[in-house]
């Protein structure tokens, strides 16, 4: 949806203020969080800010077709790498073929088709390095927030009320104002951006956070599925091919976590007299 806007710096925004609204009404009904997780609240809020400002500066700057692999790709390595650093996480030798698979197969579908724009990189980079500073704040702070739902709440009202006024200082106030049309759009998207979004946030509270980004990324598998089956575009033979390298990422990491799941071993019980 944010592709196909006119102006998609203002489809961003209007999608951040719809968020914004949604969590500013959940607030009288959700658990607030901890108090421990409030300073990644606030920093992953800032980052989600970036994070829009790039994603638009990336499509304007190049094709869909070569950005949004980058940036998608790049993502789950960067988070690997970013939860050893900073959450102290160690993955296993399957768990991190999988994540290498999911993010090569990914990025392989920006060579796909049109020659490849060098001029797009940067920006793509960048916000793949957004994606992956916030997704390890959050792997944080919601794991010591005590409630999921309370940490998404107060963090997407911070990301939804800040990435407006960033743009009242770009534009002012009389630009808001578009088509009804189009704020019926912006409004859906929004809308699934936040239940999408709170989704990854809960996986990241019980599971790795290298893991449930790549899981996160695999959704252009999806994409590509129906666009081929409902929308009747050509998937050709390399988007066929990454498509398959991406689900055998996917399983790898899914058998790998069954792997370190079973066999379950009991838990040490000591009794009174010492036994």
């Amino acid at each position: 949806m944010l592709r196909s806007g006119a102006d998609r710096l203002w489809t961003m925004t209007m999608m951040c203020t719809v968020v914004a609204l949604a969590c500013a009404l959940s607030l009288f009904w959700v658990p607030h969080p901890a108090v421990a997780s409030w300073p990644y609240v606030v920093l992953s809020g800032v980052l989600h800010i970036g994070y829009c400002l790039f994603l638009v500066r990336a499509y304007r700057t190049g094709d869909f077709v070569q950005t949004y692999p980058i940036a998608r790709g790049s993502s789950p390595l960067l988070v690997t790498l970013g939860a050893a650093a900073f959450a102290g996480e160690r993955l296993s030798v399957g768990a991190t073929v999988g994540i290498f698979l999911v993010a090569g197969g990914i990025m392989a579908l920006a060579f796909e088709g049109k020659r490849f724009r060098v001029a797009s990189v940067p920006a793509a980079l960048g916000t793949g390095c957004f994606i992956g500073a916030y997704s390890v704040a959050d792997g944080i702070g919601v794991r010591l927030s005590e409630s999921a739902v309370g940490y998404t709440v107060l963090m997407c009202l911070i990301w939804g009320v800040g990435m407006p006024l960033v743009y009242l200082l770009l534009r002012g106030v009389r630009s808001f104002r578009r088509p009804l049309a189009d704020n019926v759009k912006a409004t859906i998207a929004g809308l699934l951006s936040l239940l999408a979004y709170g989704l990854i946030v809960w996986a990241m509270q019980c599971a790795p956070l290298g893991p449930v980004s790549a899981m996160r990324e695999t959704s252009v598998v999806f994409a590509a599925l129906i666009g081929w089956l409902l929308l009747r575009q050509p998937l050709g033979a390399r988007r066929a091919l990454a498509c398959t390298v991406i689900t055998l990422g996917a399983g790898w990491l899914g058998y790998s976590a069954h792997l370190a799941l079973s066999p379950l071993t009991p838990p040490s019980v000591s009794l009174p007299d010492g036994r």
